[in-house]
């Protein structure tokens, strides 16, 4: 932004700096003692921050008082504008001074604070403007421009006035921090500034050196010269500690960053609350991080930072990201006592969203009832949790939110959307969305290619990537893969990953390797898929073993799988996947003896199987089945309409898969145990609420936190047909749509 003075009405800028040199005399004119007192409080008020006021009551002084008195007033009111960025009243604030001041005399202080005010506004091309009209300079006016530019990440400008001032000023050490932040990432830059510090002797000023610190951990993480630069500090302040330690944080050495905070408080260094943001950061990024939160949140209420928005909401987020108890973050939130601002709330209910979608739209009201201001972020939060429910209303309804505030355009929120839609299972509303779409970059293209993905839609996918006009990345091609495993596309998934390193640049990672083998082992090409991940260029992680153990599970592989599940288990011990898998191959090839005994060594190792769980929305309220339905009040309603429903579906043609118990019993016991799965029981709630229903249409929508099995769903091909509506299933791994006695995924899956 920019300001042009008139130039009719004020005189060029030249003229007015004419007379920058001449010094005020004791003749100047006089002003009586009320209005230096006004004065006095004018800069008062801006020394305390209340910028408005100062100005308010500056402009009310009549006659504005002649500039032998006020050019002290006028500084510090630019001052105030400065570190305020408050560019509007800066331009007025100018042109109130050359108005009231036809041929001033100016001293160079007040014009460097004017270049400084324009500068640290982002204006930098006018300050240049006027930077370059001055007929004198000082190494005042070097800075303020050199930090400017700095400030507002324009580095060619930094460096270009930096170059220029060495010619005629030796700089100061905040000169050299300045041009050494806008360095960022850029270490050969930064290399040569310091270069530069060391020769002059700033090396040893803090400034610089928390600046290198900074700078070096920016560029290739370079944390071991960061850390020389901190040990050659003699007088490190709190900032030279905190720049370490973000440091360390940046680079992810999250163990030597809790080395230095513990060094630094038994130093009796007093840590704020940006050590303790940094900390809590480094939390986030650690496995065993959870122990360590405990004990850093007892410090913290020690000291009374608890209190602290920034660092609640940073201990909420790393409660969150390490798996501690969602109520727990809700206890840090409410320390803040009715102080809560929107980064706050953002914080709790990304907390919420992953692990009680409901509960974080609840949430979200009550920030909409309190007349807060909801930014990107905070919808973008939202948008997620959204995606966790089983009908898309909810989103709709947030969208709503998002056009009321007038962030249509947001291609980050469109992206959400589209992703919240294909969760909640409307792929049509995820296309809309991405249709209405303004501008798209890679991760909106993605988002749509997943969204095919997740509803099986392969040959949709890879039309819509013939179309893709952003650069691919390695995301673009999980996608692909990932809709080529789910359709059955076995030969034009394997040509995507065999030419997607030469045509587009990208090397094949884990992730695409783990798709591969999946497509591979779905189609029942076993051998195939273990000749693959021998050939791979790094060692194969937990995905890709769980990949080929799935393919195995299918097609009744058992040799392949005691491998995988063997790898699964080393890699991944506490993850039930690899023994839940091999009890079932063993308990369908009627090997009950061997089931069990894998049973028994769950036990042994105290590994738990995730509980199949189900659930739908009726009204509004979400409801939640556990295989047997055991928590439900309704149970037997639910297990006397089912009873009806199985009836009627026998002669319709349904032969329950008694192949698939898990347990040698009779075979009325292995139906039973067949009916008792949570989505079946879902299914029969929904049937028996189907005048509560809270969406429109003839669609009854389950989610699922485990992949379905052959009973279950054949179960729902046969009742979709007998109802006659399309009954949607969400499970671990994708959508099914189930309707006239057919599935979308064309039993594939």
């Amino acid at each position: 932004m920019h300001f042009v003075i008139d130039r009719v009405m004020l005189g060029s800028v030249g003229r007015v700096f004419s007379g920058f040199s001449r010094r005020f005399t004791a003749a100047a004119v006089s002003l009586n003692s009320d209005a230096i007192n006004l004065l006095h409080h004018v800069r008062l008020l801006c020394s305390l921050g209340h910028l408005q006021e100062a100005l308010k009551l500056f402009y009310s002084i009549t006659p504005p008082p002649p500039f032998v008195h006020s050019h002290h007033t006028y500084a510090a009111l630019f001052h105030a504008c400065a570190r305020r960025s408050s560019l509007p009243q800066g331009q007025a604030l100018h042109r109130h001074m050359l108005l009231h001041n036809s041929n001033p005399d100016f001293y160079l202080f007040l014009i460097n604070h004017i270049v400084n005010m324009y500068a640290k506004c982002g204006s930098l091309d006018y300050a240049r403007q006027l930077f370059d009209e001055m007929p004198e300079r000082n190494i005042v006016s070097w800075t303020a421009l050199v930090s400017g530019y700095a400030q507002h990440g324009r580095p060619d400008g930094c460096f270009k006035v930096f170059r220029e001032m060495l010619v005629w000023h030796r700089p100061t050490e905040f000169a050299f921090a300045s041009v050494i932040s806008a360095c960022g990432g850029d270490g050969d830059c930064g290399r040569q500034v310091h270069a530069l510090a060391l020769k002059t002797s700033f090396d040893s000023c803090v400034f610089v050196g928390n600046a290198l610190i900074m700078m070096y951990c920016r560029s290739c993480g370079g944390a071991d010269e960061s850390w020389s630069v901190y040990e050659s500090m003699e007088y490190p302040n709190l900032v030279s500690w905190n720049s370490m330690i973000a440091g360390f944080q940046v680079c992810g050495y999250g163990n030597r960053a809790l080395e230095l905070f513990s060094q630094m408080h038994f130093s009796g260094v007093r840590f704020d609350r940006a050590t303790l943001v940094s900390i809590l950061s480094c939390l986030c990024e650690m496995g065993d991080g959870l122990e360590y939160c405990f004990r850093l949140q007892c410090l913290i209420i020690k000291t009374g930072f608890i209190s602290e928005i920034e660092v609640a909401t940073a201990m909420v987020k790393a409660y969150s990201s390490l798996g501690g108890e969602v109520s727990d973050c809700y206890k840090i939130f409410l320390e803040l006592d009715g102080r809560q601002d929107v980064i706050s709330w953002t914080g709790i209910i990304a907390a919420y969203a992953e692990r009680d979608p409901e509960e974080a739209i609840l949430l979200f009201r009550q920030f909409l009832r309190e007349c807060l201001a909801p930014d990107r972020h905070l919808f973008s939060v939202v948008l997620k949790a959204c995606a966790g429910l089983a009908t898309e209303r909810h989103a709709l309804a947030v969208q709503s939110h998002v056009l009321k505030v007038g962030f249509e355009d947001d291609t980050v929120l469109a992206n959400a959307l589209i992703h919240a839609c294909a969760r909640c299972g409307s792929i049509a509303l995820s296309k809309q969305a991405f249709d209405t779409m303004i501008s798209r970059d890679t991760v909106s293209w993605n988002s749509m290619l997943k969204a095919y993905a997740m509803h099986g839609q392969g040959k949709e996918a890879l039309q819509l990537f013939s179309q893709m006009d952003a650069q691919p990345d390695g995301a673009t091609f999980v996608a692909l893969l990932s809709a080529c495993s789910h359709a059955g596309m076995v030969e034009e998934g394997t040509k995507i990953f065999e030419t997607m390193s030469n045509n587009h640049g990208i090397v094949p990672q884990l992730d695409h390797y783990a798709c591969m083998v999946d497509i591979l082992g779905r189609a029942g090409r076993i051998s195939e898929a273990k000749e693959l991940i021998d050939k791979m260029p790094m060692e194969p992680d937990s995905v890709v073993w769980s990949a080929l153990l799935g393919g195995c599970r299918k097609h009744g592989e058992t040799k392949l799988a005691k491998l995988a599940a063997a790898k699964l288990k080393e890699l991944d011990p506490n993850n039930s996947l690899g023994y839940v898998l091999m009890s079932n191959i063993f308990s369908t090839d009627g090997r009950f003896n061997e089931a069990g005994l894998i049973r028994k060594e769950m036990e042994g190792k105290t590994v738990r199987k995730e509980p199949g769980l189900s659930w739908i929305e009726i009204g509004n309220h979400v409801h939640e089945f556990a295989s047997g339905g055991q928590q439900r009040p309704e149970r037997e309603a639910i297990f006397s309409e089912l009873e009806k429903l199985v009836r009627r579906l026998k002669d319709f043609g349904y032969v329950p898969q008694i192949s698939l118990a898990l347990h040698d019993i009779e075979d009325e016991q292995k139906e039973e145990q067949l009916y008792c799965h949570s989505e079946k029981l879902a299914l029969v709630f929904a049937l028996m609420n189907l005048g509560n229903r809270c969406y429109s249409g003839n669609i009854i929508k389950i989610m699922k936190n485990i992949r379905i099995c052959v009973d279950c769903h054949n179960f729902m091909k046969l009742v979709s047909e007998l109802v006659d509506m399309e009954i949607v299933v969400r499970d671990s791994n994708r959508f099914h749509h189930f309707k006239a006695k057919v599935c979308s995924c064309n039993d594939y899956w």
